[in-house]
């Protein structure tokens, strides 16, 4: 029995790193419960190489295709430099990892711009996470102060999303 389940876990652990892969992503954690004292942690990553680059003058921006992209220019200037948006009180963070979809569907309006009164529950924004769209409420009431992604955008785990105030 024990080899049963030992093998199952290997199917299970190759299983995450294709849906790694698939899905390009860096990090995948998951804690599978099979008893009171007996359980499976699993962390799957991948090396990616993070290159910064540092501008003396800024360059031009490409516009998306979906999203103005306004709300992120001026997310960056409304940050100051060592300012951490997730640690906002007022940070609406991922609770998945993702791809972001700021309205419903494509030429739909986007459900909140910067400015906008939400109350509490509201959705302000879609993440997809395998094929399944997740709406994303408004954990409060509050005025949309930054959106922090872009439409399409990739998203990790706790990714600040948006500031509300």
């Amino acid at each position: 029995m024990a080899n049963k389940t030992h093998d199952t876990d290997v199917e299970f652990i190759r299983a995450l790193a294709e849906l790694l892969n698939d899905n390009d992503l860096t990090e995948l954690q998951v804690k599978r419960e099979y008893g009171d004292n007996d359980s499976l942690n699993v962390r799957v990553s991948r090396k990616t190489e993070v290159v910064t680059q540092v501008a003396a003058s800024p360059a031009p921006a490409a516009p998306a295709p979906h999203a103005p992209a306004a709300p992120a220019a001026s997310a960056a200037a409304d940050t100051g430099p060592g300012e951490d948006p997730a640690s906002h009180p007022g940070a609406v963070t991922s609770p998945m990892v993702g791809t972001v979809y700021m309205q419903a569907e494509p030429g739909a309006p986007p459900f909140v711009s910067v400015g906008d009164k939400v109350s509490e529950g509201d959705t302000v924004l879609i993440v997809e996470a395998m094929k399944t769209m997740n709406h994303i409420p408004a954990p409060r009431a509050g005025t949309v102060k930054r959106i922090l992604v872009e439409d399409g955008a990739a998203v990790e785990y706790g990714a600040p999303l948006i500031i509300l105030e």
